[in-house]
């Protein structure tokens, strides 16, 4: 802006060294002046309108942030229900060695090993348990009873279907 300045100063020096009609050195410094004060004129009304739209992109880059922020909490929470590695988990353990059964918190699938709080020993967890072997209600078998007892009972029901037409084929043979 210094150099804007000088070189403004410059100019009108050189009118006034230049032009030796006193008359004619007024008029040109006046027009010339009354010419830069248009050019601020318009560089000001040109700053002015600029600064009004870099104040619109502002606001429009908040109010965009503000949905983005909105947006990425969504996410946040998507992720955390989807990657839920964080959380610990309940379980109950039954220590093989003691007996003692306990509820313990477990942070992730990659922690292989829990000490019971009553007899101290380690114990080893293993998270690729077959379906064949997890435990279940049924304290008489390996899961075999779930199978053969849907088969018990389709057989029985089956059986009920073959006595009740029997009785009712009997029935006929009597009324003929």
């Amino acid at each position: 802006m210094s150099d804007f300045k000088n070189r403004y100063k410059e100019i009108l020096n050189d009118l006034k060294d230049n032009i030796k009609d006193e008359k004619q050195k007024n008029f040109v410094i006046g027009k010339f002046q009354e010419l830069s004060i248009m050019f601020m004129d318009i560089i000001d009304r040109l700053t002015y309108i600029t600064d009004i739209r870099v104040k619109e992109v502002e606001d429009k880059q908040k109010e965009i942030e503000s949905k983005i922020g909105k947006v990425q909490k969504a996410v946040d929470g998507i992720e955390s229900d989807i990657y839920e590695g964080d959380e610990a988990y309940e379980f109950e353990i039954t220590c093989p060695y003691c007996g003692n059964e306990f509820v313990t918190d477990i942070n992730s699938d990659s922690e292989a090993e829990v000490e019971c709080p009553e007899c101290h020993n380690i114990i080893e967890l293993d998270w690729n348990i077959d379906e064949e072997s997890e435990e279940h209600d049924c304290p008489h078998c390996n899961r075999e009873c779930l199978k053969n007892q849907a088969l018990t009972y389709d057989d029985e029901s089956i059986d009920e279907e073959d006595d009740d037409k029997k009785t009712d084929e009997d029935d006929e043979d009597e009324d003929m």
